[in-house]
């Protein structure tokens, strides 16, 4: 059998019915569009995440009071002098350097402006641990926190927000819950991350957001304790050490569940991929709901194209044509239909893609679709396979006729 006629001819009979060809085809593009589309999108928000994970600073890991897991009585809550033990490189040797923080939502305000923020209290090492850059002015430094100074480092959002400008804010004067402080920093625009954006942010003093800003029941208590370990490879035995020296300075006994809960930026990563993985999953499936549809419209104008032709099956037949014959032509002609919608599919989802991310940028999400070429394979050869399954019933059912009988239909 000559393949290229097979093509050839099952292409001649497409072409006599054009505009019901191109419906079908329709049908399958939609399909494949909406697979490429979500497929993209779905990997370039895993992409994007992944980023933001890594923005957020290099081998961390985060503290903070509590067990989720665990039903804890009596909690003892974080310190400050947890923060000292841990950077004593004795106590652990896998810590380059730990900082604390408290924070909370407070109102910023300027002139006649005003904004709600995330200001967070924090030391001189905070900066080098979060990888934070500065636009202009300096960071809070050791004397700033030694003399509880009525200092503040911006993000470019509060400046946009408060000022309406990015440029020349270092000296100006800010109310933070109603204090003056006086802004020495503005940061470089990081935009949004796993734990929340670090351009809506207004940096002050530990000691000063503790005795003008915010109150702890405990003295010394932190919300946050950030443990930057000495390199990638040392993050395990660092939590380890944390771990061990938090459980001996709490007093907890052999057995007894922690009060505490470390994360590390592999663990928040690997929970962020899982998420993602079921999103992209869930709208991948979604999307090939519509290519299904697809597939059921070819074999419904396949088996209308065996009834319209079963006198030509017949002749076919009578001449010698083989069952197999029979079969393979309409198998290639749903084959094609279906191969056809795929590729104009492909373009159909990268251009979806396109305008979705587009959107999303506009609104101050960063999602870049991901483009594979085993996004684009699998789409395509999976079009093509629905095509050949849908297409088995109505190829099947004219190899079977009859030539007498379906030479007799009218």
């Amino acid at each position: 059998m000559n393949i290229s006629g097979v093509i050839f001819e099952a292409l001649e009979s497409l072409n006599a019915n054009k505009m019901r060809s191109a419906l079908t085809i329709i049908g399958v593009v939609i399909g494949v569009g909406a697979v490429i589309a979500m497929l993209s999108l779905g990997e370039g928000v895993q992409a994007s995440i992944s980023g933001q994970i890594s923005d957020i600073g290099s081998n961390l890991l985060f503290v903070f009071s509590g067990n989720e897991d665990e039903e804890v009585r009596n909690v003892t809550p974080l310190k400050e002098a947890d923060v000292a033990a841990l950077n004593d490189p004795f106590n652990a040797p896998s810590v380059q350097t730990a900082v604390a923080s408290i924070g909370g939502r407070v109102e910023a305000s300027y002139g006649g402006e005003s904004s709600s923020v995330s200001m967070t209290g924090t030391t001189a090492s905070y900066a080098s641990v979060r990888d934070i850059e500065l636009e202009e002015g300096e960071f809070l430094t050791d004397d700033h926190q030694l003399g509880v100074a009525s200092v503040a480092v911006i993000g470019p959002d509060v400046a946009d927000k408060l000022f309406g400008r990015r440029d020349g804010v270092v000296g100006e004067t800010i109310r933070l819950a109603g204090q003056p402080l006086r802004v020495i920093g503005l940061t470089e625009a990081k935009g949004g991350s796993a734990t929340g954006s670090e351009d809506n942010v207004v940096f002050v003093p530990l000691a000063s957001a503790r005795t003008r800003l915010v109150s702890r029941s405990i003295v010394g208590e932190v919300d946050t304790i950030y443990v930057q370990a000495v390199d990638a490879d040392s993050v395990t035995a660092a939590s380890q050490e944390v771990t061990e020296l938090l459980r001996s300075r709490h007093r907890l006994q052999p057995g007894a569940a922690d009060d505490f809960t470390i994360f590390s930026q592999d663990s928040i990563a690997s929970m962020a991929e899982s998420i993602t993985n079921v999103l992209i999953i869930f709208l991948g499936g979604v999307a090939g709901i519509s290519l299904l549809v697809g597939g059921i419209g070819i074999m419904n104008i396949m088996l209308v194209s065996v009834t319209e032709r079963t006198r030509e099956i017949g002749l076919r037949k009578a001449l010698g044509a083989r069952k197999s014959h029979i079969l393979t032509q309409f198998l290639t002609e749903s084959a094609l239909l279906s191969l056809i919608g795929g590729l104009l599919g492909v373009l159909l989802g990268w251009g979806l893609s396109k305008v979705v991310s587009i959107i999303a940028i506009q609104s101050g999400t960063d999602i870049t679709p991901v483009f594979t070429i085993g996004t684009v394979l699998l789409a395509t050869l999976f079009s093509a396979a629905v095509g050949i399954f849908f297409g088995i019933y109505p190829a099947n059912r004219a190899a079977s006729l009859e030539p007498v009988e379906a030479l007799r239909h009218e």
